[in-house]
């Protein structure tokens, strides 16, 4: 006997009323997607229920590729048998013999399928008797278990787990439309587009590359953190805008006070032109509320100005230790912390305007025409489609 299915769980998804099956559908579709190297699985669903079919691929592994998709409440290893007593009972104990360090035991009987004729109470002692009569060393503990086996009686067939599994929870990825990520190559723009993605958006990126300034590795460094949200979605479309020239002349032309700001609102209208192009309805930053000089209320208002299409800052109220804490968990921070700087940390002034009004950077912007340099900058964007295949680690060390 072997754990041969994983039982999926999802929460708020149940409260999506009318959309609540494009949500189970959208679901359905990422776990396959993120399933693709295990080619034997099949992702089942019946009411309030999905399941991972096995087939033979290892438990372990399965759970965690499905641990990494948004959506997921909570999962867990399963056996499915018959609706049939001596079955389930055979299961269960096999689950409590084939567990570690646990001494005490409760068993849930969920009796979903009324036809079954020994109702959810009278099943619970049954099992319990069962359990206790053919093991040595375990006591029942009904308040605080070492273990809860919970067995669902379903129409179809009996489940029988073991623990369960906390997911990511949030949204399916691809039901609440797509945002142009803004990723620099630091540490909070992957945290954001992370966030994002758990609230069931689809990513794309663009990043700003400023050779000779920023390195190729600089580049490969955000190719990288893209490659890793890859992990918690899907394909990830990173443009990649060649930024030297219009740097060089907002850091010549501009005062050097307002330069960050100015650099910040070219930024957005070149997103905004590529969110044009491909469809995409919002821009999202890894901004948080007072971290710099560039992310004051102010500044976020002198940059808002040039773009109507929504600003997302899933950051905006964490701590900067909170954010090191979510990167370190997705596994981002050792990336983000490689030491090749970005266009943003290249030409930084060394007093930036930390409340800069609209009408000034209005009035220096009126002063130059940037409507060229900004076309020559969409139109050399090189476009990146990361597939969460490349070894990112091994790219890296071919650059050294």
């Amino acid at each position: 006997m072997q754990y041969d299915h994983i039982l999926i769980r999802y929460g708020e998804m149940a409260l999506k009323g009318k959309n609540r099956k494009s949500f189970i559908v959208q679901l359905q579709n990422n776990l396959r997607q993120q399933l693709k190297d295990f080619p034997e699985t099949k992702v089942k669903r019946t009411q309030g229920r999905m399941f991972v079919l096995l087939n033979g691929h290892d438990a372990e592994a399965v759970m965690e590729k499905c641990k990494n998709v948004f959506g997921l409440q909570s999962l867990s290893m399963a056996i499915k048998v018959q609706n049939d007593e001596t079955e389930i009972k055979d299961a269960a104990l096999w689950a409590l013999e084939n567990t570690t360090d646990a001494k005490t035991f409760k068993v849930s009987v969920k009796r979903i399928d009324k036809k079954f004729p020994i109702r959810s109470q009278d099943m619970n002692q049954v099992l319990g008797k069962h359990l206790l009569s053919n093991t040595t060393g375990f006591t029942v503990d009904v308040h605080q278990p070492d273990i809860e086996l919970k067995i669902e009686i379903r129409t179809e067939a009996t489940y029988i787990t073991s623990s369960v599994v906390p997911g990511l929870g949030g949204l399916p990825v691809g039901t609440s439309g797509k945002t142009l990520l803004m990723l620099s190559g630091g540490i909070d723009s992957p945290v954001a587009g992370f966030l994002a993605m758990k609230r069931g958006v689809e990513i794309e990126a663009i990043h700003f590359h400023s050779p000779p300034f920023t390195s190729e590795r600089a580049k490969q460094k955000v190719l990288d953190l893209a490659e890793k949200l890859t992990s918690y979605g899907n394909k990830v479309n990173v443009h990649i805008v060649p930024f030297t020239k219009v740097q060089q002349h907002i850091f010549r032309e501009m005062p050097e006070n307002y330069a960050m700001t100015i650099m910040r609102r070219i930024m957005m209208r070149i997103s905004e032109q590529v969110c044009r192009k491909e469809s995409i309805l919002s821009i999202t930053t890894g901004e948080s509320l007072g971290q710099v000089a560039s992310q004051t209320m102010e500044s976020m208002n002198t940059i808002n100005e040039v773009t109507n299409y929504p600003i997302l800052r899933p950051l905006v109220a964490m701590d900067k230790d909170d954010i090191v804490q979510i990167s370190r968990r997705i596994d981002t921070y050792d990336i983000s912390i490689r030491p090749y700087e970005d266009c943003c940390t290249i030409f930084v002034p060394k007093s930036p305007k930390t409340r800069p009004g609209r009408e000034k950077v209005n009035q220096f912007e009126s002063q130059t025409d940037f409507t060229k340099l900004i076309e020559e900058a969409v139109n050399g964007i090189e476009v990146v489609t990361l597939t969460g295949k490349a070894d990112a680690e091994k790219e890296f060390d071919d650059l050294l």
